[in-house]
């Protein structure tokens, strides 16, 4: 029952904000009348809300996700330097975490130059992001199996999409310190990203700046966000012993 509840609320997305019984009857793979159920329940207990003919996402799931440990702390603590950085390179800027074998950006600024799929709360395969490979270069090889075994998908026809290239990306950016999005997730778009370590050196998050393929630096924005990431990790402050 949980899987399948968990499973409605993620058929809503940027470009599906609100969704009718048959459509999310065959974006589950639930017979209608369970589909139907099942968003009547969610409903009265505010995970979602009726409009019009269709449902949306609720007011429990704000609530109950602005006290995300992880999200909230690593969020306002990246904010006024995310905001500083936007300002001087005028690039959109992302903080992601990873979950399973995607991102989830938990804090975005700056608007996008194009239309683009990221947004507070969005997912994207941790292997064709910026945000995501940074993270991957230094987490554990369970994880890095994990997205290996999802096969790769192709986002555009320039994502890694062999584990032979996506291990070489990686042991790039555990060499340099920093990661790129080459329009691996967005044609047109690219992005350099960097980790971001906690005290104990756990990798936290991933920081990037995105924008158009023309305006991305390299090595004058790869400098600007390995800095915001190194302040960033040294001011997250952790759970305190007892």
């Amino acid at each position: 029952m949980i899987g399948r509840a968990v499973s409605i609320v993620r058929t809503f997305d940027a470009r599906h904000q609100v969704l009718g019984v048959s459509e999310v009857a065959r974006r589950t793979k639930l017979p209608k009348a369970t589909a139907h159920r099942m968003l009547r329940e969610l409903a009265t207990h505010k995970v979602l809300e009726r409009s019009g003919s269709g449902y949306r996402l609720g007011l429990l799931l704000f609530e109950v996700g602005a006290l995300v440990p992880a999200h909230h702390t690593i969020a306002a603590t990246a904010r006024p330097v995310m905001t500083d950085l936007r300002e001087t390179t005028r690039g959109r800027i992302h903080l992601a975490v990873l979950d399973g074998t995607e991102v989830v950006y938990v804090e975005i600024v700056g608007e996008a130059h194009t239309p683009i799929a990221s947004r507070v709360g969005g997912r994207l395969p941790a292997h064709a992001t910026g945000v995501g490979k940074v993270i991957l270069a230094h987490s554990s090889a369970a994880a890095i199996e994990s997205v290996i075994a999802t096969g790769l998908p192709r986002i555009t026809a320039r994502t890694l999409h062999t584990p032979g290239a996506l291990m070489r990306e990686l042991e790039a950016i555990r060499r340099d310190g920093q990661g790129y999005d080459r329009e691996e997730s967005h044609i047109g778009i690219s992005c350099v990203a960097a980790p971001i370590f906690g005290v104990d050196g756990e990798v936290l998050a991933g920081l990037s700046i995105t924008g158009p393929t023309r305006m991305i630096d390299p090595d004058r924005m790869g400098l600007a966000v390995r800095t915001a990431a190194r302040t960033i990790g040294r001011q997250v402050v952790g759970p305190q012993p007892d």
